[in-house]
């Protein structure tokens, strides 16, 4: 005999989410079940695509579903009652933020990495290079044409084999042109970007902030609905106290910390393979320690990591010796926004029930209907 939608949803509640540790039941991750002619349709609040955790998720669902002789059909959908801010970038899934103490510590590496691996993932990639006195992102994702405009006068940014890149340095009429803006002009350019780039259906837009704690980033904050931000540092003491103090900003203002890419964790010889800890090391072990954050990623330093001559970032770089490193870091952080997403539904799905069971005691004594008990299906 087929199995009812609501038998098959309490055999799902076998299914945990290996970073929350809970089930996707439980959390509220399965949004509706439909069984029709032998076939299981199955709706999960997922929002981080190509994330291995969510895949692997997705994979135990099939198989719980195919041991019930139906044939599983997935979606993942992650809308505004999951959590998902839609006012600022509609087309935008999910925004991670590249922050830094200090400068000199290859953030703009980072993020140029973070964002061309998400694209050879299969995401939909975005970049905008925040640090407008120091716009480097198009020297490691040179782009094939110059941003465009609609009728609308929205800006689109041009592509670097399929992410989208906008930066300060497309405006400027000669590369090597300092430049020379106040903090309110800075903030313009800020809100520009924002505000009129139309990037389009993205899974992923990377910011690559300006170094330290100022403006900018305080901007973004207010103006993005930021999924979690990754801290960027070396193992050297100066670096890791700057990037403390980053950390402390974000996570003041409620922005989620994805955590630590230690970059130049050490030096890997391209000629002998030995590896030489030439700046210290421990110093993402400290903040994790410290603040309750992964170190997502330690990257070496290695002459694949200099732009120059290169006709991009080192993850596309099939012979690259440090290709596992960068996607290594890659999926920590995938999976990281995923699993701050999952969270935010399980939270919201208790704010629901609490509500629930508030609108049900006050509905015994005044003769009024309770709540609905589930209000993710009844918004279907």
């Amino acid at each position: 005999m087929t199995l009812t939608e609501a038998e098959l949803t309490d055999r799902l509640a076998a299914v945990e989410d290996p970073q929350n540790d809970d089930d996707i039941v439980a959390m509220g991750l399965v949004d509706d079940v439909t069984i029709s002619d032998g076939t299981a349709e199955v709706s999960l609040a997922f929002n981080a695509p190509h994330a291995p955790a969510e895949m692997e998720i997705g994979d135990a669902v099939r198989e719980v579903i195919e041991a019930a002789g139906l044939e599983p059909e997935l979606r993942a959908e992650f809308r505004e009652e999951h959590g998902h801010e839609t006012d600022a970038l509609p087309g935008v899934r999910n925004v991670i933020a590249v922050a830094s103490g200090k400068g000199g510590v290859g953030k703009t590496t980072v993020a140029a990495n973070l964002a061309a691996g998400l694209r050879e993932r299969g995401a939909r990639v975005g970049i905008l290079d925040a640090d407008v006195h120091g716009p480097n992102v198009p020297r490691l994702l040179p782009t094939e044409n110059e941003p465009g405009v609609t009728p609308n006068e929205e800006i689109v940014p041009p592509a670097s084999d399929g992410v989208r890149v906008m930066s300060t340095d497309h405006l400027m009429p000669d590369g090597d042109q300092p430049a020379v803006l106040r903090g309110p002009m800075v903030n313009n350019v800020m809100m520009k970007f924002v505000n009129e780039v139309e990037w389009g259906q993205l899974d992923y837009l990377v910011v690559d902030l300006p170094p330290g704690t100022g403006d900018a980033s305080l901007n973004l904050l207010q103006s993005l609905p930021v999924a979690g931000v990754v801290i960027v540092t070396t193992p050297q003491e100066m670096a890791v106290a700057d990037a403390r103090k980053g950390l402390r900003l974000f996570d003041e203002h409620d922005a989620p910390v994805l955590g630590v890419v230690e970059n130049m964790s050490a030096f890997q010889c391209p000629e002998c393979g030995d590896t030489h800890a030439v700046f210290g090391e421990g110093g993402g072990d400290e903040i994790r320690d410290d603040y309750g954050v992964p170190v997502l990623s330690r990257l070496p330093v290695h002459p694949d990591f200099d732009s120059a001559g290169s006709d991009g970032p080192s993850v596309r770089d099939p012979d690259s010796p440090v290709k596992e490193n960068l996607f290594e870091m890659v999926d920590s952080v995938a999976d990281r926004v995923g699993e701050v997403n999952r969270k935010r539904v399980a939270e919201r799905v208790g704010e629901w029930d609490a509500e629930s069971k508030e609108g049900s005691e006050a509905g015994d004594g005044s003769g009024e209907e309770p709540a609905d008990p589930d209000p993710v299906s009844a918004s279907e």
